[in-house]
């Protein structure tokens, strides 16, 4: 499984409906944050998140988006964690998160690594990657990807039975590409196993204006998170501060053919009023959702490569 969950959706400041910017990522048993705002380990406890992330992102260090992992360190030492944390963040991570570090613990209970990556380094896990992408916040902003690998195509067993290949390693074999002889007769793969299968994309913004490395990015994911801190009433707002409006991030999913757009990090003038930016924003691409704290999106596997 592969899902979201939305954990502070405000921009700037808290409202009484939305904490400050934080996702909890979770895919088969492991869980990850991108941002760690103000409260966030309330907010974990509030919407069932555990506390066994042992990697959290940022993507930039505006205090509304790195604040609280002060308190999550502090917590951390508290329930006796004695797995390593990982940080990661674009320029600037080894200078502000060390000191978040001291001022969350007295005494450091467990392993704390700090990574400062570069724009599009890549982190590759046992069957996905994350990667760094530059965006258009100010200086050394970043949005983060995860890739998952392709997988591989279905293996029929009932077809596998016919042609007389024994159920066990042999079946292993041929699923991974392995030619196999049975009886005589040679097998292929092709005969036993269909197409590769994608595996899921995932985009984050993170703070940025509307840019073409998020486009490039986002191409065909299966769901794109983009801030929408403005409605169009305030695009010329949106633009001094580096930030996009709804109809901006709709213009990036149409253009990136993503499948599913959520809007976060809301301007408190629409934290109560989030429809006017949904609104805005369907009417350039209708697979759009708002974010609201609490709510998780469920990433499915897309069907088979042609």
């Amino acid at each position: 499984m592969l899902s979201l969950t939305f954990l502070g959706t405000s921009a700037a400041r808290p409202t009484v409906e939305r904490n400050v910017s934080s996702i909890a990522l979770s895919r088969d048993g492991e869980t990850m944050l991108f941002e760690c705002g103000e409260g966030t380990q309330r907010q974990m406890m509030r919407y069932g998140v555990g506390f066994t992330a042992n990697d959290v992102f940022f993507t930039h260090f505006h205090a509304d988006h790195f604040l609280g992992i002060i308190g999550l360190i502090r917590t951390l030492g508290l329930q006796a964690r004695t797995e390593p944390l990982h940080l990661y963040g674009p320029a600037g991570a080894k200078k502000w998160l060390p000191k978040a570090v001291e001022l969350g613990v007295e005494r450091q209970a467990f392993p704390i690594e700090i990574h400062e990556l570069s724009p599009h380094e890549k982190l590759e896990r046992k069957d996905y990657e994350i990667q760094a992408i530059p965006v258009d916040h100010g200086r050394g902003a970043f949005g983060y990807v995860l890739r998952e690998h392709e997988r591989l195509g279905r293996f029929d067993p009932e077809k596998a039975k016919e042609l007389g290949v024994p159920e066990g390693p042999l079946w292993g074999r041929i699923h991974k590409g392995q030619t196999v002889e049975v009886d005589g007769r040679v097998v292929t793969p092709a005969e036993l196993v269909g197409p590769t299968r994608p595996g899921r994309v995932v985009v984050l913004s993170g703070d940025t204006r509307p840019c073409q490395a998020i486009v490039e990015a986002a191409t065909g994911a299966d769901l794109l998170v983009h801030e929408a801190t403005f409605g169009e009433e305030e695009k010329d707002r949106a633009k001094e501060t580096l930030h996009s409006t709804a109809v901006e991030a709709a213009q990036v999913a149409l253009a990136a053919r993503v499948k599913q757009l959520a809007l976060t990090h809301l301007s408190a003038r629409y934290s109560a009023a989030s429809e006017i930016l949904l609104k805005e924003a369907r009417e350039v691409f209708p697979e759009t959702v708002v974010a609201k704290d609490g709510m998780t999106i469920e990433v499915a596997y897309r069907q088979a490569f042609a």
